[in-house]
């Protein structure tokens, strides 16, 4: 197992990704994907969730602050070629960190309704979308906690929401919900050629660039002081649909470094 680095690093290098085979342009590129479980609560588990993993095609597997990383008891649900994964974990002490080199996020979540946890897609749409988005991005497929899943806070990290649908018993057992949206993943195709998208700003970059945008935006008063992540939520699923590309971003942040610089001269005139 691998200890995960606590900065971007070049775990899983933007750049690079591009020299994966092209030719399948409408399948989802599966060496860009990546597990990742958030608080598993038992080896049994992520060793099932790798299993699961490695049936349908998906190689890397991540894991954020679990409770029990016991070698042997991982590696008996993840039998055959799925122990690789096991072999190969990166660990990580925080979701932020171990998101940081990844393009484009999927939050899986089964509680609906709110600000944070609107207009989720089924599996089947989800990997439709990421036929194109694979094609030159790392994309993390996140899973939360066995007992209560997702966070809101967590959730905002996410550049889309995915839910399964299910009957009165919405509670999924951590592995199935990876070998369903697996699944859906290995078998989606292209209805259309896949239209171009380049590679997108990864996590590190848009969480640096909505901590700036937040402080501008308060300071000229456009969004309450009072939770202002909930105004911000908005903003992040405007440039969540279109995805912004690393120079976009840093044009996004020229804009704020003027506003505060235009401010700041304003007040120094007044006083």
């Amino acid at each position: 197992m691998c200890q995960g680095e606590g900065s971007s690093g070049s775990r899983f290098p933007g750049r690079g990704i591009e020299k994966h085979s092209m030719a399948n342009t409408d399948r989802v590129n599966l060496a860009n994907l990546t597990i990742v479980l958030h608080k598993p609560r038992l080896a049994e588990n992520i060793g099932a969730a790798a299993r699961a993993a490695r049936n349908m095609g998906l190689g890397r597997l991540l894991v954020v602050q679990p409770e029990d990383l016991d070698q042997e008891r991982m590696l008996k649900m993840a039998t055959g070629p799925s122990a690789a994964l096991i072999h190969q974990l990166r660990v990580y002490d925080d979701l932020a960190t171990a998101l940081g080199g990844f393009q484009y996020i999927v939050g899986t979540t089964a509680r609906l309704g709110g600000a944070y946890r609107q207009s989720p897609l089924p599996p089947r749409e989800m990997a439709q979308q990421l036929v194109a988005i694979s094609q030159r991005n790392q994309v993390a497929l996140l899973f939360g906690p066995e007992n209560w899943g997702l966070t809101n806070e967590e959730l905002a990290l996410c550049h889309a929401l995915v839910t399964i649908p299910t009957a009165d018993f919405r509670s999924l057992n951590l592995a199935q919900a990876v070998l369903v949206v697996a699944y859906e993943i290995f078998l989606a195709r292209a209805d259309l050629p896949p239209r171009f998208i380049p590679r997108l700003a990864n996590s590190f970059e848009l969480e640096a660039m909505y901590a700036e945008l937040q402080e501008t935006l308060m300071k000229i008063n456009y969004i309450g002081h009072q939770n202002p992540e909930l105004w911000m939520m908005r903003i992040r699923r405007f440039f969540s649909r279109h995805g912004l590309r690393a120079a976009e971003v840093q044009v996004v942040r020229g804009i704020c470094r003027q506003i505060d610089w235009y401010v700041r001269r304003r007040l120094l005139q007044k006083s």
